[in-house]
């Protein structure tokens, strides 16, 4: 059989909705011509979702602090212990941007900060109790594996407590946080004291068992060879077989993103194209036969490239982020606005609605009279980066849509 042939026949066995193995996988990320490679990632996506629909939710990033011990190379939020610029929002502060959240239609927010040498289970229970006291139609999903292995350390409880404990809590789902790169060798080269990525998938297999479910993620062009990128696309699914054969929800989405070279150690020595993105994504959508949900991620390769990728297996363009940080701190300068994102599903072809976290759809924009008309609904790149945000509990100004 020639190279071609095989190739032909793994992806019609793809698009078909039949399982590829992480060998195949790589041959069609290396290999594979783009267009077939795309058209067979576009026709599962057509058949799960036959009535055209594309998603997007309105979210903030809320961070509790910027104190972190693990010292990522890649991460460009984070301050050491005593480091000056160190800061931590009282409770207020952070329930002061729910309220804000609340006010621009959010439903969701997502809570992360840095590995806090203080912060333990107990830290954790009364943020979550209390936004979901003052805000109760939020859904926290927050946090990752990362932070409950920390977590449970400084509190001296096993995983399980430590997972249960914050979900009866507040905590709605898990984040994808953390998971970077989990093969063995670039984890250690960019995150080398943070837990192994088999621990990391330990973890989320656990909370799954545990009925919290969660979202997968990856963060790609820092160093890793196209082996280990598949490599971490199996690791993944061996946690969604998991779920699927005991009967729980496990992963929703996967949300492939690109490292981003600003302000951090690695100074983007090393970086993924928009071509190695929109392949991976394809892969993905093959890839992943039990995993509903593929989003793209324009806030890291921008949105023209973030719509095509609505035409590569993808079926959701992720977040208005009220409010982001992290990732912006390390140079993501993509930004957009409500009418914008709608206007970018629409003109792809597709139909845009408003979905929550379980992906459910909360309004559907048929046509352009449906679309909202809050002209605040603006997405932030750093909001500490703006005159009078993120710290000491100064107001965060919400910009204008223009």
């Amino acid at each position: 059989m020639t190279v071609s042939r095989e190739i032909d026949d793994i992806l019609q066995r793809g698009a078909d909705g039949g399982r590829i193995t992480p060998e195949e996988a790589l041959l069609l990320y290396t290999d594979a011509p783009l267009h077939p490679l795309g058209e067979a990632a576009d026709v599962v996506r057509r058949r799960r979702y036959p009535d055209g629909i594309v998603t997007y939710i309105i979210d903030r990033n809320i961070n509790y602090t910027n104190v972190c011990v693990t010292a990522c190379k890649f991460c460009a939020f984070y301050r050491a212990p005593k480091h000056r610029e160190g800061w931590t929002h009282p409770t207020e502060e952070i329930l002061r941007r729910c309220a804000e959240a609340v006010d621009l239609g959010a439903t969701q927010v997502m809570l992360q900060g840095g590995h806090h040498p203080d912060y333990g289970v107990e830290y954790y229970e009364e943020l979550f109790s209390s936004v979901k006291q003052a805000y109760p139609q939020l859904v926290i999903h927050s946090i990752g594996p990362s932070e409950i292995l920390h977590m449970a350390k400084v509190s001296g409880v096993s995983l399980e407590e430590a997972i249960t404990r914050i979900k009866a809590a507040g905590l709605d789902s898990i984040a994808g946080a953390g998971a970077e790169m989990l093969p063995e060798r670039p984890r250690k080269a960019i995150a080398p004291l943070k837990e192994s990525g088999e621990r990391w998938c330990e973890v989320m297999a656990l909370a799954h068992k545990l009925g919290v479910e969660s979202t997968a993620t990856m963060m790609m062009g820092t160093g890793e060879t196209n082996a280990e990128r598949i490599e971490h696309l199996r690791m993944i699914r061996d946690v969604q077989d998991q779920a699927d054969a005991g009967g729980y929800g496990g992963f929703r989405s996967f949300i492939p993103w690109t490292y981003q070279p600003e302000n951090n150690h690695l100074k983007g020595r090393t970086q993924a194209t928009n071509l190695e993105y929109l392949r991976l994504i394809a892969v993905s959508r093959l890839f992943f036969a039990t995993i509903p949900h593929l989003q793209a991620s324009w806030l890291t390769t921008g949105k023209e490239v973030g719509q095509l990728a609505l035409h590569m297996g993808v079926d959701d363009l992720g977040s208005i982020m009220l409010e982001e940080n992290v990732i912006s701190s390390a140079g993501a300068r993509h930004r957009s606005n409500l009418h914008q994102l709608i206007e970018m599903i629409r003109s792809a072809g597709f139909v845009p609605a408003q979905r929550d976290t379980l992906y459910r759809h909360l309004r559907v924009h048929w046509t352009p009279a449906d679309d909202p008309t809050d002209d605040r609904v603006v997405s932030h790149f750093s909001s500490i980066a703006l005159p009078g945000g993120g710290v000491g509990g100064r107001r965060l100004p919400l910009v204008e849509a223009n």
